[in-house]
């Protein structure tokens, strides 16, 4: 499995930069030395890592534990609330964890959608109710200038 440490830095200095934290901030959130962030950071020593100081690094950034460890290893970084799981598959109970997560969150998008579409259906009918409510006003201007017509013979 290839790990992309430049790929980790680039989210680290990112995220920071969005935060507005320095490295002392970083350091003193997530109780990592300053010379293993510096060497993460810089992208200056590629060696494996503790799980621990990935997880330590993501929180101090306000991410999922697991979202720098799903960034060195090319995957989709969990959302914050997703559960914790090992990426194997031998993990079965967290996988099933992971997935129920995510019908969760399909099941609620879908349910946007349905309130968009009932809020469109509404449109539709009030948009139908004004053609009428304009189609009867036009009638009965056409008959106010009809009967002013006759009138003025």
């Amino acid at each position: 499995m290839t790990e992309d440490w430049a790929a980790v830095a680039s989210a680290i200095n990112q995220r920071a930069a969005e935060l507005g934290f320095r490295q002392r901030d970083l350091i003193e959130r997530s109780h990592v030395s300053k010379a293993v962030v510096g060497e993460i950071t810089r992208n200056v020593v590629q060696r494996r890592r503790n799980t621990r100081t990935l997880e330590a690094l993501s929180l101090a950034l306000d991410w999922h534990p697991q979202h720098l460890t799903a960034v060195l290893h090319g995957r989709m970084p969990p959302s914050v609330g997703e559960p914790i799981y090992r990426f194997d598959d031998e993990d079965i109970p967290a996988r099933l964890a992971a997935i129920e997560h995510q019908l969760h969150a399909i099941n609620d998008r879908l349910d946007e959608i349905a309130s968009i579409n009932d809020r469109r259906d509404d449109m539709r009918s009030i948009s139908r109710q004004l053609e009428e409510l304009n189609a009867n006003v036009a009638a009965v201007v056409r008959d106010r200038r009809s009967g002013r017509e006759r009138t003025s013979r």
